[in-house]
């Protein structure tokens, strides 16, 4: 017992040490990821595939059947027009020439002797006239010498069409005797011969193909295969570069000529044909080439550009933890699924909890500003001057149902157009649409017949120019001002005073909405150009319009993560576009990944919390576009 005394002291004082620096050890700290803002270029570009070929070839073929006598050019030869390029047996052709020259002859005596034949008989009928005077012949003898002068006539006349028929046959028999020359039409290349000297060819039923010319290979065409996803962006004289695996380290350029209308479909895959005209002036390129096509949508030089992983970066609650730091108040609504925390309810506007004042000001005294209509706000309905219900929303946003924030001076007619930071005029058009049909998915049969109509007029009245919005007055009476060549909406709140910006218009409140107006002009000289001079399709699509979105960057700076909004332009995969220069610089560092100790442990694929970044997998807890980062991030 003595002996084992000594060994449990020390053991507990072991265990004590060690209980007491596991206690103490250093907490370890998260690891972050960054990657650095730079200037560069970015160039937008679609991705296809093509097969070179030269802009105009020829098939040589011959209209007479025979066997091949002669060849006198051959694969990559350079003939000009009108040379010979084959020559086929004449021996038949020739003896068909001299029997259609004999049936000739023959008919030319057959004429001759009918023409002696017409003569006899004319003198009879002379005779024949002299003794019926004397009434020396009866009246049948001088019928009958009638009838013969006419019947010789007749004959006279078809022996003469015989003759031409005969001559047909000699012409036809001489063309046919000269087409056994074959001679290249047009200049060129040789790029195909399909026949060899002794060959029999027979052209009963087609012509048979001899060889086939390019025109010029100094200019070649590559027909790209575009999908339909991408052929909207197409247009003429985009630049194109491409590569093809015989010459792996260059780079050639072309143009885009034409975008055909005629769909190929593969496996319900459904492509156009792009023509891409390319210059060749060294003959590198061969017909029949696979080209790696990239068409440049847009080109961006210099220009301040964000990697794009920073922008997927989203941070979640645990990395704010690990960090001990504070969820940002930007970011609790898209934490709550896009609701907000701030005392205004994001998914509907907070009505005021009495009736409004006798001018229909939307709101109490005191009460918070009218609210903000999320997402999932409730259409307002049109309510007499003064009547404003508890909980009736204070300020219907335009902007085609999309999330709009009231700035508190609903009854000074000020309501933001846009919407927030998440308003039709910051989506994408897939976006747009999306939203489009979730609104008209919750429309009743009678209220999307009246939309539908309301679009129906605003096309006709100019294009599309926007929803209209609804100018009010500070007492609230709210009078609707068209926008852009559009009617203002049916139903807008008329008690509510909130000046609204429809759909497709500029910043926030701008009734006058040049820039619809400048949609609805240019709809309407489209329309013009095709009414008049335009001479193809290609000529009614008009240019491209300006990319540009929002996202949201983080900076890692005295070990907390600060965020960043950004507009942003194009992409072209790696890095985006910032249109904001003041917000980044050249040379900082944006957080790309914050690993927490307790990731640490994880695969690769799980660090980083990547299922709460995956757009495929949600999470609960997490607003639809994630807390605060990429497209409508929580916002």
């Amino acid at each position: 017992m003595k002996k084992l005394l000594p060994i449990i002291i020390i053991l507990a004082i072991v265990g004590a040490g060690g209980a007491v620096f596991y206690a103490n050890r250093p907490e370890k700290e998260p690891t972050v990821s960054t990657l650095q803002v730079s200037r560069g270029d970015i160039v937008d570009g679609v991705g296809a595939t093509g097969t070179l070929q030269a802009v105009t070839t020829v098939t040589v073929g011959t209209q007479v059947s025979g066997i091949v006598q002669e060849l006198y050019a051959d694969f990559n030869d350079i003939v000009k027009k009108g040379q010979v390029v084959a020559r086929l047996d004449p021996s038949i052709l020739q003896t068909q020439v001299e029997t259609a020259k004999a049936n000739l002859n023959n008919a030319m005596a057959n004429l001759e002797r009918q023409r002696v034949t017409l003569d006899d008989a004319r003198q009879k009928l002379a005779r024949a006239k002299e003794l019926s005077a004397r009434q020396l012949a009866t009246k049948v003898d001088l019928e009958n010498a009638e009838l013969n002068v006419k019947t010789a006539e007749a004959q006279l006349k078809s022996t003469e069409s015989s003759i031409v028929q005969a001559k047909a046959s000699v012409n036809k028999a001489e063309v046919d005797l000269d087409h056994t020359v074959i001679t290249a039409p047009i200049d060129g290349i040789v790029i195909k011969r399909s026949v060899d000297r002794g060959q029999t060819v027979a052209a009963s039923m087609s012509a048979p193909e001899l060889f086939i010319i390019a025109a010029d290979l100094t200019q070649m065409q590559v027909n790209a295969s575009i999908d339909e996803s991408d052929v909207g962006r197409m247009r003429p004289g985009q630049a194109v570069s491409f590569r093809v695996d015989a010459y792996p380290n260059e780079t050639f350029h072309g143009a885009v000529k034409q975008v055909r209308l005629n769909p190929v479909t593969v496996q319900n895959v459904v492509t156009y044909s792009t023509v891409i005209d390319v210059p060749n002036p060294e003959y590198k390129l061969k017909p029949g080439m696979t080209a790696q096509v990239t068409i440049e949508i847009a080109r961006r030089q210099g220009v301040l550009r964000v990697p794009n992983a920073a922008l997927r970066f989203r941070p979640t609650n645990d990395i704010f933890a690990a960090l001990n730091q504070p969820v940002p108040p930007e970011l609790e609504r898209g934490f709550g699924r896009g609701r907000r925390v701030d005392g205004q309810n994001a998914g509907g506007a907070q009505g005021a909890p009495a009736a409004g004042g006798p001018q229909g000001t939307a709101g109490a005294q005191g009460a918070p500003p009218a609210g903000t209509a999320g997402a999932g706000a409730p259409r307002a309905q049109n309510t007499p001057q003064g009547a404003n219900p508890a909980g009736q929303p204070g300020a219907r946003s335009g902007g085609e149902g999309g999330r709009q924030r009231a700035e508190g001076q609903a009854a000074a007619g000020q309501s933001a157009g846009q919407g927030g930071r998440g308003g039709f005029a910051n989506m994408t058009p897939e976006e747009r649409q999306k939203r489009m049909e979730e609104r008209m998915a919750s429309m009743t049969p009678e209220e999307r017949a009246q939309f539908q109509e309301r679009m129906r007029q605003r096309q006709a009245e100019g294009g599309r120019g926007g929803f209209g919005g609804a100018t009010g007055s500070p007492q609230g009476g709210g009078q609707g001002q068209s926008a852009g060549g559009g009617r203002s909406r049916e139903g807008q709140n008329a008690q509510n005073g909130a000046q609204t910006q429809g759909y497709g218009q500029g910043r926030r409140g701008d009734a006058n909405a040049p820039r619809g107006r400048a949609q609805g002009q240019q709809a309407s000289a489209s329309r013009s150009a095709a009414a008049t001079s335009a001479t193809t399709i290609d000529a009614l699509f008009g240019p491209l319009a300006t990319v540009e979105s929002r996202g949201r960057a983080w900076l890692f700076i005295n070990k907390q993560l600060k965020p960043v909004d950004l507009r942003l332009g194009i992409s072209d995969g790696t890095y985006t576009e910032v249109l904001n220069p003041d917000a980044l610089q050249p040379g900082q560092e944006v957080v790309t990944a914050v690993v927490t100790p307790e990731m640490a442990g994880r695969p690769a694929n799980q660090q980083n919390n990547n299922n709460a970044n995956n757009p495929l997998m949600p999470q609960r807890g997490r607003g639809p576009g994630g807390p605060g980062g990429g497209r409508g991030g929580g916002r």
